[in-house]
């Protein structure tokens, strides 16, 4: 059995505050845990109104303490903003909080607009041509595998330990792929941001791949956005949200995430539909059975070894539906 895993960005729905979207995501870790499903990843993102979690990290603390034995992690850090020393000081912290439990998924983008990532960088802009750099630092900071010819050669990074996160290398292109297979570490391909192409990088990554001391084998996974409801009928109607808050991240519009009463309500010209249209490409929609059967589709053409979930809707009570009843149809497998 394929497992499945939950990616949660704590939308933020229009009439709802960005408090409210925290306390939905801790209410839906415990759902999941419920469930059966495997991991619970948080996203990183920065001045969006329709996102309401910018410190993934401090969230998963108190995500610990909701469940018991979910696994736990990022979806991900973005480590140009952060030193690497520092986040791996984090997750050793997390890890002794919930040993075997957590997971560290490592991107490399901004999570926001250029102004805003320079705030967040402390007035400079991320510089992506160290990422490969630090996350092999990051990596040897954990494991305490940094050779001597280093500068931070035997510093201490506490809480000391002998257990150490997973680390999860994210991408939507052919880089990080590359990259993780390169450095020997787990893969997670976001289906959700590019449907094309997928399915070669995440070969290319199994056929590039050097065992490493953390995974003798490679390990990938692969996140879709998922609309389940009891009738294909109502899950295409649910994913009119989605197809407006697509629409307005390309039109830049700060809006939070529509309800399905405004997304019914939204006229849309020729060229706006086209746009919705291609965009769906992004998207799994349908009732519990075509939704489990296109998901083990992909699982296929993309060499998964793991699933993961990200859904929003126009409510955070339909999402929380989706879930469940994709839940109910993956037991059946």
């Amino acid at each position: 059995m394929i497992p499945l895993s939950v990616l949660d960005q704590s939308p933020v729905i229009s009439g709802f505050s960005p408090r409210q979207a925290i306390e939905a995501t801790l209410a839906l870790a415990r759902q999941a845990e419920t469930l059966g499903y495997r991991r619970y990843w948080l996203a990183e993102h920065h001045a969006i109104a329709a996102i309401g979690d910018p410190c993934p990290e401090v969230l998963l603390a108190r995500l610990g303490a909701e469940t018991r034995a979910l696994r736990i992690g990022t979806g991900g850090v973005l480590l140009p903003y952060y030193s690497a020393f520092k986040v791996a000081e984090v997750f050793r912290m997390l890890e002794a909080l919930y040993p075997g439990r957590i997971d560290l998924g490592i991107g490399r983008a901004p999570g926001g607009d250029a102004r805003t990532s320079r705030a967040v960088g402390a007035g400079r802009f991320p510089d992506a041509e160290q990422f490969p750099q630090q996350v092999w630092e990051l990596v040897n900071h954990l494991d305490g595998t940094l050779p001597e010819d280093h500068p931070d050669h035997g510093l201490r990074v506490q809480p000391e330990g002998t257990g150490a996160p997973e680390v999860w290398l994210l991408g939507s292109s052919d880089y990080s792929g590359a990259l993780a297979a390169q450095l020997g570490l787990r893969f997670a391909f976001a289906h959700f941001i590019n449907a094309r192409g997928g399915d070669a990088v995440m070969r290319g990554y199994r056929a590039q791949y050097r065992p490493s001391p953390r995974e003798p084998a490679p390990r990938a996974l692969l996140c879709c956005f998922v609309i389940c409801a009891e009738s294909d009928a109502q899950a295409e109607r649910q994913a009119r949200v989605m197809d407006l808050r697509r629409l307005e991240m390309a039109l830049r519009l700060e809006n939070p995430v529509p309800t399905l009463a405004q997304a019914e309500a939204r006229a849309y010209s020729v060229e706006e539909r086209e746009y919705v249209h291609a965009q769906r490409a992004r998207t799994v929609v349908g009732d519990p059975g075509r939704c489990r059967a296109r998901l083990l589709e992909l699982a296929a053409q993309y060499a998964a070894d793991e699933l993961m979930i990200v859904t929003i809707t126009g409510d955070y009570a339909s999402r929380a539906k989706s879930y469940e009843l994709l839940a109910e149809a993956w037991a059946r497998q």
